[in-house]
Order: C-alpha cells, then sequence, then structure tokens
C-alpha cells in the first residue's frame, strides 16, 4: 500500500483537477527570518467547503461505477469530512447520508445541511459513529466513506503534495495536524516518491493523541479522548485503519500541544495572516512554534487544513 501512495495521488490528481482548488502557498513573513526557517503555509482553508476534505471525498465519490454511485453513499464526521461529501454529492448529483456525533460542532453541522444533507446524529465518540455508519452502509448496499480509511480518500488527500512539488519546488521540512492520518499519510506518500528527505512532523493535540499513541504502542489503541478544540483531529483510529502503518513509516516526528498553545496559534493567525483557522490547522502552527529553533535555516511548510470554527468557540478563543 505505501509503495503505491505516489501512484494513487497522481491517479487521484487527474480526477478531481477539474472540480477543486489548487490553493495558495503563502510566505509567512512573521514567521521567516534571518538565521530562521523560510516558513510557508498552505492554506487548506482556502479551499471548497474551507477544508482539504473535499479532495477525498470527491476522488472515491468520482471512482464508483455508475451503479455503486446510485446506490448512494454513507460517511462518518465530525464535520469537515461530511461537507467535503455533501458538497461532493451537490456536485455530483449522487445520493448519500452523513452520521455526525452526538458533539458535533454547530457550525460544521449547518454547513453540511447547507450543502443539501441532513446529518443523523450518533453515536459520543467518532469512532462509534465511524463503525455505525459503516454497518449502516453495508447493510443498504451503500458505499461508505472514510474520512481517513480508504486509499482514494488518502490519495486524494495527497493532491496537496502535489501542489507543493509544482508551486515550491524542493523544501526541507512538512508540518501536518495528525488525527486518522489522511492527511499527512497522503501528502508524506506522495513526497516519498517525489521529493525524497522531507521530514515529516505530525501534531496532535494533547487531549487526542490515539494514532501517536497508538504508533507508540505497535498497535491501535482503544483510549479515550479529552474535549479539544481541535475536534477534526480528535477521536479514535479504526481498528486496522490503513493509515497506520503508513503513519509508522511516513512520520519522522511527532508532536502534541496544549489547548493553550491551540488558543494562541488561532489568535496569532488570525492577527499576522488576517484569515480565519479552525483548531485543527492550529494544532499543526503550534507544532511548527513549538519547534522553531529546530528548523533554523530550513524551508518549512506547514499545511493549514481547514477554517471551519463555530462562532462560539471563536468568541472563547478570542477573549482569551
Amino acid at each position: 500500500m505505501i509503495s503505491g501512495v505516489h501512484e494513487l495521488v497522481l491517479q487521484a490528481e487527474e480526477r478531481i483537477r477539474p472540480h477543486i482548488r489548487e490553493t495558495m502557498l503563502d510566505r509567512a513573513a512573521f514567521s521567516s527570518g534571518p538565521g530562521g526557517p523560510d516558513v510557508y503555509f498552505k492554506l487548506e482553508n482556502l479551499q471548497h467547503t474551507g477544508s482539504f476534505k473535499v479532495r477525498g471525498a470527491l476522488n472515491k465519490i468520482l471512482s464508483l461505477d455508475r451503479e455503486s454511485a446510485a446506490r448512494g453513499v454513507v460517511a462518518a464526521s465530525t464535520g469537515n469530512h461530511g461537507a467535503a461529501v455533501a458538497f461532493a454529492l451537490a456536485h455530483l448529483g449522487a445520493p448519500g447520508i452523513v452520521f455526525v456525533p452526538e458533539g458535533a460542532a454547530a457550525s460544521k453541522v449547518a454547513t453540511i445541511e447547507r450543502l443539501g444533507v441532513t446529518p443523523r446524529r450518533v453515536g459520543g465518540d467518532p469512532a462509534e459513529t465511524e463503525m455505525y455508519a459503516r454497518e449502516f452502509a453495508q447493510e443498504n448496499g451503500m458505499t461508505y466513506v472514510s474520512p481517513y480509511n480508504d486509499a482514494h480518500v488518502v490519495g486524494g488527500q495527497g493532491t496537496i503534495g502535489v501542489e507543493l512539488e509544482r508551486q515550491l519546488g524542493n523544501f526541507d521540512v512538512l508540518v501536518a495536524s495528525l488525527g486518522g492520518g489522511g492527511l499527512i499519510s497522503g501528502i508524506a506518500g506522495y513526497l516519498a516518491g517525489a521529493l525524497p528527505g522531507v521530514e515529516v512532523v505530525a501534531c496532535s493535540p494533547e487531549n487526542s493523541q490515539v494514532m501517536a499513541r497508538s504508533v507508540a504502542a505497535g498497535r491501535i489503541l482503544d483510549i479515550e479522548s479529552l474535549p479539544t478544540l481541535s475536534d477534526g483531529t480528535a477521536g479514535g483510529v479504526e481498528p486496522g485503519a490503513i493509515t497506520f502503518d503508513m503513519c509508522r513509516e511516513l512520520i519522522d516526528e511527532y508532536v502534541s500541544v496544549t489547548e493553550d498553545e491551540i488558543k494562541a496559534s488561532i489568535r496569532d493567525f488570525i492577527e499576522k495572516q488576517h484569515m480565519l483557522i479552525e483548531g485543527a490547522a492550529a494544532v499543526a502552527v503550534a507544532g511548527y512554534t513549538r519547534l522553531r529553533r529546530r528548523f533554523a535555516d530550513k524551508r518549512v511548510v506547514v499545511i493549514i487544513c481547514g477554517a471551519n470554527i463555530g462562532h462560539d468557540v471563536l468568541r472563547g478563543v478570542l477573549a482569551g
């Protein structure tokens, strides 16, 4: 699987290119400077639906044959993946259902509804919701679209790597947030073939480090996640997830950040970059900030994975 990621990404690039945005790669002047890192933000917060997730969802749904697409798809999501699936369904005229956890952010649920799909709330933890959705799809002859545990989804997320190669060429370090591993596995898997030698740093909130701790343990763990501003990376990892082995092989370093660091990174990004990001994106910014001194004289790319943050949450962050 890992050795084939590069080809999967190239196939995905051809398949989804007419339907997605090539997002801006913005040099972060406030984080770069003489003797320090040369830092670039890959602005997936400007992607359709405000998140990178549309890449994987489109690639999966576009890969279905006509009969499978007509039977419909099922997804489980804390919000961004569900919005991406809803966008893809509306874009392609296919039917589908999105299940969300009971505690899913109201703003993200509202986005799914605006895109034409009525979310169904099931389960407290995202892993429970995923399990229910997968069983529902199987029982009803529909296709389950995983947020990360699917080769087509991983391939779609990896198209960010194609854009990075085209926009920047060689660079030294990739910094990205880590939840189920689809984003970082797709990008790192592509870069391993296209730009070997790029150091890959995975960032998680301290309150939800399921994949990082699973890799450390050598097996997928069933452990509880605490509440976090990074709801897009929160929750468990599905047993047998293909991204587990990919993370083990492709990620060079894991770093965790506190809720206070996530808050500070959201405020800092809004003030200095003049655009909105969500908690999951701020995790990568906070991880970079913590390791910044180690990256002196290196060219670093930080993936800004999304912008979908609720009004109430944002007010609380800005209030300090």
